[in-house]
């Protein structure tokens, strides 16, 4: 009896529409048209005999069945491409295609220096940069849609290997004329007014590593959580708004200059937060991410 299995491309088309939601959104991530994707789900469910997605004119409603299809289906696809890694790692050091989640409060400021170092080191490398908040980053990784990613720690990722790079530095950030009286070389937690902080929205990492070296409860309640970015935070510290905190990295990399404010070091025991290289446990492609971790230690 001939048994036909269900393709790649299949499963690929099937795990898209589950994650977009969306016929439309999901050809365009294979990069497809909207029959040819729908037309490759119909088939799978031709092939396998069983109803997997519920179509309505507006509604993608997936069936208990498809729901546990699709979710086997990415654990194929994944190993699919283990299988592809497993090769390219036997073959030449960082070369192929490597797919890199950065956080935002991270990309800026460290894949300008990055980015040509490798060019010139490792040119059969091909880098896909894919810019996420912490927990998307993980979720991406944990899917199989990233190889890697550089986020600050601590932050719970799940079962993954992590390359500590280095410690980036909390500063905390004033309006111009409004630092700290007395000439202090840094701040400490206290002489921060919770009524005045400014942090990024929920999903921003550098938010709960902020409060939690400051390690007052009260600025969890007062703090108004509103920036989508860091850029935005110190343009509405620069405008008199508040104060905020910045890492030592985007002060490094300019982001005050021009805006008149002025920042300090947090003078709390772990003010700081750690950079690190983050992988799936166990896969093939360790040796490639420690020397990218290696060319992330030599830019700092």
């Amino acid at each position: 009896m001939t048994t036909y299995l269900p393709t790649l491309k299949q499963l690929q088309y099937l795990v898209a529409l589950k994650d977009q939601g969306h016929f439309g959104r999901a050809a365009d991530a294979c990069f497809v048209t909207q029959s040819t994707l729908s037309a490759g789900v119909r088939e799978l469910e031709i092939l396998i005999g069983v109803t997997l997605v519920e179509r309505t004119r507006r509604v993608v409603r997936f069936t208990p069945l498809g729901d546990r299809i699709a979710e086997k289906a990415r654990r194929v696809l994944r190993e699919a491409e283990e299988l592809a890694d497993l090769a390219r790692a036997a073959g030449k050091p960082l070369s192929g295609e490597l797919r890199m989640g950065v956080i935002p409060t991270i990309a800026p400021f460290v894949l300008p220096r990055l980015l040509p170092k490798l060019r010139v080191d490792w040119p059969d490398l091909r880098l896909f940069l894919r810019e996420e908040t912490s927990q998307a980053a993980c979720d991406s990784l944990h899917r199989g849609q990233l190889d890697c990613v550089l986020l600050a720690l601590p932050y719970g990722c799940g079962d993954i290997e992590a390359e500590p790079l280095f410690e980036d530095r909390l500063f905390v950030a004033f309006p111009p004329g409004d630092a700290p009286v007395g000439g202090a070389a840094s701040v400490p937690p206290g002489a921060i007014d919770e009524t005045r902080l400014l942090l990024l929205e929920d999903g921003h990492c550098l938010r709960e590593h902020a409060l939690a070296a400051c390690n007052r409860p009260e600025l969890r309640a007062e703090a108004t959580m509103l920036g989508t970015s860091l850029h935005t935070l110190v343009q509405m510290v620069g405008n008199g708004l508040g104060v905020t905190m910045v890492p030592e990295m985007a002060v490094d990399a300019g982001i005050l200059d021009g805006t008149g404010v002025v920042a300090f070091p947090l003078d709390a025991e772990h003010a700081f937060r750690r950079i690190a290289l983050i992988w799936r446990k166990g896969s093939p492609r360790e040796k490639d991410f420690r020397l990218l971790a290696d060319a992330l230690k030599a830019t700092h």
